[in-house]
């Protein structure tokens, strides 16, 4: 009885082997790459929606409020942390999300080319 995986790997050990090897490789290698956007998204969500949201209040839509207070003037600002009416939530979220995308790539970039380097050593 064969299994679902036998004709993904049966033919690995004959005269395409290392075809086959390179081509699990590579999609090992985009499951990883894949893993990897999906942890980075998850902790970028995490910190901004701390950094941005704060405690949410009594509707879900706070960054109505907020939006209304600076243009009707009479409004209070609900859950406002300090941010001005010109920034409601959705802005502050996006500018983090901006500023953790740049320092990743930077750290990124600083990584691969500290890595080329000593494999260039060896």
């Amino acid at each position: 009885m064969e299994s679902g995986f036998g004709s993904d790997f049966g033919s690995a050990g004959g005269a395409g082997g290392k075809l086959d090897a390179g081509l699990i490789m590579e999609q090992v290698k985009v499951q990883i790459a894949v893993a990897n956007a999906q942890e980075l998204l998850q902790r970028m969500t995490d910190k901004c929606f701390r950094k941005c949201i704060g405690k949410p209040g009594g509707s879900l839509d706070n960054s109505e409020q907020v939006s209304e207070a600076g243009a009707g003037g009479g409004k209070r600002r609900a859950g406002s942390r300090g941010r001005s009416a010109a920034a409601p939530p959705q802005k502050c979220i996006a500018m983090c999300m901006d500023r953790y995308m740049d320092a990743w790539n930077t750290v990124s970039r600083a990584y691969n080319s500290r890595l080329q380097r000593e494999r260039a050593n060896m």
